[in-house]
């Protein structure tokens, strides 16, 4: 490591420390980079090798209408004359700058194979052929009118323009991509109607702000189309930083067929990404291969296989000459919803997506900076109102020339007779000329060049029109130099002469939208979970299954059998009151003893699972503890993302959480549905469930009296008129007894009534239970 020590050098004051030159070097080069390179210029929207290719194609004869020529001619033409780099750097730029993907208004008219939106790469440069599209001429139409200075190439050979006249703000219109060293540009494409309107109107009113410019410009306009669905806040808040991303996704229809079934049509895809991307995402995705050092299918792969093939039945691509993008995607069932399955699509592919922006460029100071939208059309505005000026001043120069040229050739046609003897008679005759009537050197030189049929009474007409003409044009050259407003009336008519020309309507639809999100990630189809009593947990698919033979650890057993779908969550309880949620595609499958439910969730210490429940999130469920309080809940308070779990009832020391009971919503304003309680002393109790309340969390009502000692143990829900209890006698002899509603029945809070029985209150069931 070189250190610093001193300013003052050792060696010599001609010597230079290697950090402070390794800095100045490094410094160099970035700029190089930057300002060579990587960032396209405000005025004109190219990089250097974009805007040598477009003047070495001009300076071909290539326009619109002449007749296309190799591409290795124009490349030997760029890199001979302007750019000295490899040949692949300047070939790269003409196929990007021809592609209608890419750009939104191509420059280079490509004849051959210039690569497609999938990302085929182009046939070589010997095979293809190129020339400049009618709108480049917005870039090269001024280019010989004084309007840009010009620099000597890179062995002063030749001299190439700094910048290209651009007669609208390129720039904005098909915008750049780039990187730099320490910098990078994203700027997306824009309508050129809309941009011209834009700066047509912070011509007119200056003071105008970003968002009232985007009445103008609401969003980008990409050459694919798409829908762009970020709000209208977000892209306010791009255009007045210059940096963020804007959410696109692809366009499509519904094709109903016969017999009720329908299919998805996408007919355009966001920025970077082609029909074969998309293919290859759900190929993937469909028959997923086991990530690097696995052996086999992770869970998630599982899971999206699943999903993904429940859905789609196939999807093919019909993509051709005159439909550039055509993906069809059928489904799996005509019962599926198009809404769901669409937007699973764009959940799980490139079918959505961010696409960046970072509006760097060099300004018209010629430093690299991020700009804001008026910003940009503000600069541009500047370099264009000194290109017209520059513009004005070169043709009224011309002008003048030539007004001074005719009115010497006037002076000759008044006095013919005069000038040709002068010019008979002198042996030098521009000097004579000169003396005899006036005249300056070049109009001496004019005269003795004309040949002696301008000099006559026809052309004499000609002439004086001709003088006429070019004196009103000075005069109206000169207002128009003196005058800004002037000026600006007819920069404004120049950019909607050319709005006109080469305006096209939006592409890219403007709507703001929901983010496609995964909110199913599996199948919908029945699954049965199996809980032992040392809380291992297992799936199994369908419902209804024999569970007979089902296999446990030794000394383990059946606590609970659920079933549920695939889709819904599972919620599991503990005894202190603290809920988890599992998705039920993520419990393992197969005939195993499964896992742990430990080891899927943080189960806080001291706890132990007290139940499992599962279903839609307006699911009612009774929620009780040991010390007699309880309240009612849904199924969707309990679900939560954290593995932890999250707190649902609140419990003294010493207390824990019953087992829920499922409670019909219809029941909940029944005033027959009936809250049936067991406590440890063999008391009874039961009231209306309308007692009740509705509660996501908390310690909730009292539901029972209790004496000290005693616990709240049994709990169901009931509509009948009758319930059933269990209990075991002091021999360890089953008991059923049915009783009646009526003869228990009191308030909320009661002690309740005892039941005569010799042994232990083992289950309370109703006739209706749940």
């Amino acid at each position: 490591m070189i250190e610093e020590h001193s300013t003052a050098s050792p060696v010599g004051s001609d010597c230079l420390l290697l950090g402070r030159y390794a800095e100045r070097a490094y410094l160099e080069y970035a700029m190089s980079v930057v300002k060579g390179r990587a960032l396209p210029e405000v005025s004109d929207g190219q990089k250097p090798v974009q805007r040598r290719i477009l003047y070495a194609m001009r300076d071909m004869g290539l326009t619109h209408g002449a007749k296309p020529v190799k591409s290795a001619r124009v490349v030997g033409e760029i890199l001979g004359k302007y750019h000295p780099h490899g040949d692949a750097s300047a070939y790269d730029a003409m196929v990007r700058m021809a592609q209608n993907f890419t750009l939104r208004y191509p420059l280079i008219d490509g004849i051959g194979n210039f690569g497609s939106r999938d990302g085929d790469g182009a046939a070589a440069m010997r095979y293809t052929e190129a020339r400049l599209t009618p709108i480049a001429e917005l870039l090269l139409a001024e280019i010989n009118m004084g309007t840009v200075d010009f620099a000597p190439n890179y062995d002063g050979a030749f001299e190439e323009p700094v910048h290209l006249p651009a007669r609208l703000p390129m720039v904005l219109l098909n915008g750049a991509s780039g990187i730099a060293v320490g910098m990078a540009t994203e700027i997306p494409p824009h309508n050129l109607t809309e941009v011209t309107r834009a700066a047509v109107a912070l011509l007119k009113k200056p003071s105008l702000t970003t968002a009232e410019l985007m009445q103008y410009i609401p969003a980008p306009d990409f050459a694919g189309g798409g829908q762009i669905i970020t709000s209208s806040a977000d892209l306010q808040q791009i255009y007045e930083t210059g940096k963020g991303s804007v959410r696109v996704r692809a366009r499509y229809e519904i094709e109903k067929l016969a017999r009720g079934q329908w299919r998805i049509i996408v007919t355009e895809l966001p920025p970077n990404t082609g029909a074969q991307k998309i293919l290859a995402e759900i190929e993937e995705q469909t028959n997923p291969k086991p990530k690097s050092g696995k052996k086999n299918l992770t869970q998630e792969q599982q899971n999206t296989k699943a999903l993904m093939l429940s859905l789609l039945e196939r999807v093919r691509d019909e993509s051709d000459s005159e439909a550039p993008v055509r993906l069809v995607f059928e489904p799996k069932s005509s019962r599926i919803e198009p809404e769901n399955f669409i937007n699973t699509l764009m959940a799980q592919t490139s079918l959505e997506g961010n696409v960046p922006i970072n509006l760097v460029m060099m300004g018209t100071d010629n430093r690299p900076a991020q700009k804001n939208l008026k910003t940009i059309l503000a600069e541009w505005l500047e370099f264009r109102t000194v290109t017209v000026t520059r513009r004005l001043k070169f043709r009224l120069g011309q002008v003048q020339k030539r007004i001074h040229i005719l009115d010497g050739r006037m002076i000759a046609f008044l006095h013919i007779d005069e000038v040709i003897r002068v010019i008979r008679e002198s042996d030098d005759p521009k000097p004579d000329l000169t003396a005899a009537f006036g005249l300056t050197e070049i109009q001496a030189e004019d005269i003795l060049e004309i040949r002696l049929r301008q000099l006559a009474r026809l052309e004499g007409f000609k002439l004086e029109k001709e003088l006429n003409e070019l004196r009103e044009e000075e005069g109206r050259l000169n207002t128009l130099l003196a005058d800004e407003n002037e000026k600006k009336k007819l920069m404004v008519k120049e950019m909607q002469a050319d709005m006109k020309q080469y305006g096209d309507p939006r592409r890219t639809l403007v709507e703001e939208a929901g983010r496609a999100t995964l909110t199913q990630t599996t199948a919908d189809e029945p699954v049965t979970i199996i809980l032992s009593n040392k809380g291992w947990i297992r799936s199994r698919s369908g419902h209804n299954l024999d569970l007979s033979q089902t296999a446990f650890k030794e000394g383990d057993g059946l606590k609970q059998v659920l079933e549920g779908r695939s889709v819904w969550p599972v919620v599991v309880l503990d005894s202190l009151g603290r809920t988890y949620t599992l998705d039920a595609a993520d419990i393992p499958g197969g005939r195993g003893d499964g896992v742990p439910v430990a080891s899927l969730i943080e189960l806080q210490n001291g706890a132990c699972v007290v139940a499992m429940m599962t279903g839609l999130p307006d699911q009612y469920y009774l929620l009780s503890n040991s010390g007699g309080y309880g309240f009612i809940v849904k199924l969707g308070d309990m679900t939560g993302r954290v593995k932890a779990g999250k707190v649902l009832m609140t419990l003294k020391a010493g207390e824990k959480t019953l087992p829920p009971v499922p409670v019909f919503a219809v029941s909940l304003t029944n005033p027959d549905c009936k809250v049936l309680l067991a406590s440890g002393d063999n008391r009874l109790l039961a009231f209306s469930i309308g007692e009740l309340e509705v509660m996501a969390k908390g310690r909730g009502l009292q539901l029972m009296s209790l004496s000290d000692g005693i616990e709240l143990e049994h709990t169901a829900v009931t509509s009948a008129a009758e319930f059933i209890v269990e209990s075991t006698g002091k021999r360890g002899a089953e008991h059923k007894e049915k009783l009646r509603i009526q003869d228990i029945n009191n308030k909320r809070g009661r002690k309740g009534r005892i039941l005569e029985i010799s042994g232990r209150l083992k289950r309370l069931s109703g006739a209706d239970s749940i």
